[in-house]
Parts: C-alpha cells; structure tokens; sequence
C-alpha cells in the first residue's frame, strides 16, 4: 500500500530526513517509532503531499503522490499531531462539511458522518458543538473526519497525544477495528506498550536515518537473535525432566520459578519443535507461548546499538 524510495527532506544544511526506504503491505499497521527530532512528522507530511521532498519518491497503491497528488490524497487520510477543529459547528456539521469539501452528495455524508461518529464513539455527541468537546473526543473526531472519504491508507501522527489511559484504550480499539476493517494504518506514538499490542511492523528513526524497518519478529530477532519463550508446566515435579529434554535444543533454557521455564527459539519451526520435545518426552505442558516483546526496552537498545 505504501512504499518510499530514498526519501529525504533538508531544510537548508540541516538533513531532516535521510534516505527513507519502507514498504507497508495491505492492511498492515505499521509503527513509526523515533526520539522527537527524529524525522517522523517531517516524513509523514511528505507522504501526506503536504511537504515536498528533496529527494526520493512515495507511492501509495502503486500511485506517485508527487505526479498525482490528487488521486493520492483521495486514498489516504490524513491526521496530524496538531489539528485544528472549528469550535463552533456541531460534530456532525464538521463531519459534513469535510464531507462536501471531497465532493460527497448530501446523502451519502449524512450516512457516513453517521456510521464514522458511531465508529468514534461520539454518536451521542453528534449534535455537540465542537468546543464543549474534551481533548480525547476532539482526537477521535479528527480522527473521524481523516475517514470521512473511505480513504485505503491512513497516516496517524501522535493519535492519542494527551489522552488519559481511557480515551487511549478507546483510540487503540478503533485503530484494531481499521484494521479488521482492511485498512492499512502508519501511525507514531511515544506510548510504546500501546503501540506494540497494535503493530504489525515497526520503523524506528533516529536522526533522520533509519535504525530498522521490517516485522515485530525480526525486530525482536534484531535485539535478541531468537524469540523468547515462556513454559508452564502442570507439575512442578517435571520441571528438572524439561529442562534435559529442552537443553539440548536450547542450552539457555532455564527455570524461572517452580513450574516456569524460560526458552528461546529462532522461529516458529523451532518453537514447535522445543514443544514437540517435550511432549514426546511426557512432559505435561499446561502452557507454551512467545513473550510479547518490550519495545521501549527494545527501542532504546536499537538506538544505543546503532
């Protein structure tokens, strides 16, 4: 869905962005992960066609946003860290006009400006005006108003900026349900654990420069070398038995506690062949499942490795 090529922007001898290259499948979300300064912003408002690059290309299904910028924007939505909302009309009126401005019949706003408030949760505020609005409802509105036009690919800077741990877990749902919805998401955030839980693939920059771009697992594997997995047994009496079955694939296997078991495996075939082991072997495995990685701890050892 998006693809750049040698991306970089220079704002006189100062080199914001240096050579980005990253693909984004279909329906992927995909975690734009930096320090600030880093070129996250610079690199979305690129992509959005709303800043020109100095070098390189963006394409948006297969489309060159710079020869056919119309056609891109009708693809993509776009929402910014900062955005202004106009206080004085009504949700629904700020859905509508955003509407018109895509050239949508009086209709079909009024049925999408409906289906999107409900998506947002702010259906019983449709008739509010924009300013009584808390922070959290004004981000989902914005948000609202980037899908008012269906768009494929949706660009999310800082979504959840200021929000309290409510509002971001709704935000977080909704950016599940875009996705269960086909929708391809780029989206950045300084709350990392957040992020994790949502993203399919991670990019993390870091002085303009790209630190890693590619999938959760090889992210982890970038840190780690292997996947960490973690075992519970049903008994506690068969952990020394485990642990002669599993050393032998996986010397670093270690016992965390009575009945746990800490193991690591390079992928997926290797993981199922420590609990085929183990099974063949007798041992009754009450649990077997791979650790979800720690990005905030993962991200700093990127940026420090690199």
């Amino acid at each position: 869905m998006l693809k750049t090529e040698n991306l970089t922007r220079k704002f006189g001898s100062f080199t914001a962005l240096d050579g980005l290259s990253i693909t984004i499948g279909k329906g992927e979300i995909h975690g734009f992960v930096g320090p600030n300064g880093a070129g996250k912003t610079t690199a979305m408002r690129i992509m959005a066609t709303l800043l020109p690059a100095s070098e390189g290309k963006v394409f948006i299904d297969g489309i060159n946003a710079k020869e056919n910028p119309r056609r891109t924007r009708e693809l993509m939505g776009y929402m910014p860290d900062f955005f202004g909302v106009y206080d004085h009309l009504q949700a629904w009126e700020y859905l509508d006009f955003y509407g018109r401005c895509y050239g949508m019949k009086a209709g079909e706003r009024k049925k999408q400006a409906e289906r999107l408030l409900s998506l947002v949760n702010l259906s019983e505020q449709k008739d509010s005006y924009v300013n009584i609005l808390s922070r959290g409802m004004k981000q989902r509105l914005c948000l609202a108003r980037a899908l008012m036009h269906d768009p494929q690919f949706l660009i999310l800077d800082e979504p959840a900026s200021g929000m309290d741990p409510m509002a971001r877990a709704e935000m977080k749902g909704i950016v599940k349900e875009l996705k269960r919805q086909g929708k391809t998401v780029l989206i950045s955030s300084h709350i990392l654990p957040e992020l994790s839980e949502m993203c399919d693939s991670f990019t993390i920059l870091d002085h303009g420069k790209t630190i890693f771009s590619g999938s959760k697992e090889a992210l982890e594997r970038k840190i780690n070398g292997q996947q960490q997995i973690i075992i519970r047994l049903l008994s506690a009496d068969q952990q020394e038995e485990a642990l002669s079955l599993l050393q032998p694939l996986c010397p670093d296997a270690r016992s965390l506690s009575a009945s746990l078991i800490e193991a690591f495996a390079a992928d997926v075939e290797a993981a199922a062949l420590l609990l085929s082991r183990l099974i063949a072997g007798g041992v009754q495995v009450a649990d077997f499942h791979r650790q979800e990685m720690n990005l905030e701890k993962v991200f700093l050892e990127v940026i420090q490795h690199d």
